[in-house]
């Protein structure tokens, strides 16, 4: 069939927008699935772990049901492809955040086709042009979606391409699992290989003695134990006042948040303050060699830590630690942070009102292991080339990981607007 029997007419005809909820016939105590935003898969899935009763969820969340498609709207969640068929659900009717659209196809477009056109790279970089709003609240209007003129072939072929993808995704979706995987244990290695060697040393043979500290057991008998504020400096810093234009320039002094902490290491910023917000503000000038560690949020940066490789003032959410080089190596010490992270993150949980937060005093009293300074950094030049080997491995898995979401976003491209030939 050739691709001159496709259709291109607004989705508006053939399918509803955000249908309304009183078309619901379900007593108030009727339970329901409850989706919220990190409970919608990025290409598709729902997890549908949370129920709530009707009357609970009627007001103040959006509608669908079984069969609907339904999109993120808010940046970054619709430029991620969160989205997905809603399937499976409590008596076959969901409510979720407000920060969705919903599309219910009707009878000559079918639901699995719909889907696959929402994540095809053409609709989501044109939504992300018609995108409305600054900065982190910027949305997708539900006009962009009514007024969306996807390829549509006849039902039969839709519900062929929909099959197709159906296949061909789940064996890609399959591929990246494993690579996924992979990833984790490659990452657990890199963990256990730290962990052995500082706290354990480089001589298996070494005489060893109980630290004190349960979660450190024992380490080589000549080895100290003490608190990170005796072998360095701690504090952190502060946001300016985004509505002083006086506080922020593009060519003043770096200025970093916590994301820089999910970095190998971190040696440019994105954001520059002026030297009148570094006085008024009490910003710190804080100069390498430093550790910066994520000390606030519920996301994995709480804990985490990196090396500061340039002259830098950080916000709030960050600390700093800069290591008297005499009695640690900087690079010693972001090993021990390294190998610590599940402990802080652990004994930080629930800190800082709702979300957890480690203090610069905790920080300052957390035990580290301490050899020799020149022990130290024989550990480090063995982890080095030991953490080259995996983050070259690590790297290699990324890089193939990210050609299969490629290939996979390519692919149902071509399929929904017909460039598959076979398909048409």
């Amino acid at each position: 069939m050739s691709v001159a029997t496709w259709t291109r007419r607004r989705l508006r005809f053939d399918a509803r927008l955000n249908p309304v909820k009183s078309e619901l016939e379900l007593a108030d105590d009727v339970p329901v699935s409850f989706v919220p935003m990190d409970a919608v898969g990025e290409r598709g899935g729902l997890r549908l772990e949370e129920e709530r009763p009707v009357d609970e969820v009627y007001n103040g969340y959006t509608y669908f049901r079984d069969g609907d498609v339904v999109i993120a709207k808010i940046t970054p969640c619709f430029e991620n492809g969160k989205g997905a068929i809603a399937e499976g659900l409590t008596n076959g009717v969901g409510f979720g955040t407000t920060e969705l659209h919903v599309v219910r196809p009707c009878q000559q477009l079918d639901d699995r086709f719909l889907f696959y056109v929402t994540i095809a790279h053409d609709f989501r970089s044109f939504g992300e042009a018609e995108m409305l709003g600054a900065g982190g609240q910027k949305r997708v209007p539900e006009r962009f979606l009514k007024d969306w003129r996807p390829p549509l072939p006849p039902l039969e072929t839709q519900k062929r391409i929909a099959a197709f993808l159906d296949e061909k995704t789940a064996r890609i979706d399959a591929l990246i699992a494993k690579k996924q995987a992979l990833l984790e244990r490659l990452a657990e290695k890199r963990q256990a290989i730290i962990t052995q060697a500082v706290t354990k040393g480089l001589n298996p043979a070494a005489p060893m003695k109980d630290s004190g500290i349960d979660w450190l057991g024992e380490i080589p008998a000549h080895w100290a134990v003490c608190p990170i504020k005796h072998v360095g400096r701690i504090g952190n810093g502060s946001t300016p006042s985004r509505e002083d234009p006086n506080y922020w320039s593009d060519t003043g002094f770096p200025w970093l948040n916590s994301s820089v902490v999910n970095q190998e290491e971190v040696n440019e910023a994105e954001h520059f303050v002026t030297e009148l917000a570094l006085q008024e503000c009490h910003l710190p000038i804080i100069e390498p060699p430093a550790v910066l560690v994520g000390i606030t949020g519920q996301g994995k940066t709480r804990g985490m830590a990196a090396p500061l490789k340039f002259r830098a003032t950080i916000n709030q959410h960050l600390a700093f630690i800069r290591p008297e080089t005499s009695k640690i190596s900087a690079e010693f010490l972001l090993h021990c942070l390294q190998m610590a992270y599940p402990l802080l993150r652990f004994e930080s949980e629930g800190a800082g009102s709702t979300k957890g937060a480690i203090t610069c005093e905790q920080l300052g009293c957390f035990p580290i292991p301490l050899p020799a300074i020149q022990e130290q950094l024989e550990i480090v030049e063995l982890l080095n080339v030991r953490y080259r080997r995996i983050s070259a491995l690590i790297e290699k898995t990324d890089c193939s990981i990210e050609r299969l979401t490629e290939y996979r976003s390519a692919l149902i491209t071509a399929a929904v607007t017909g460039q598959i030939e076979e398909l048409r």
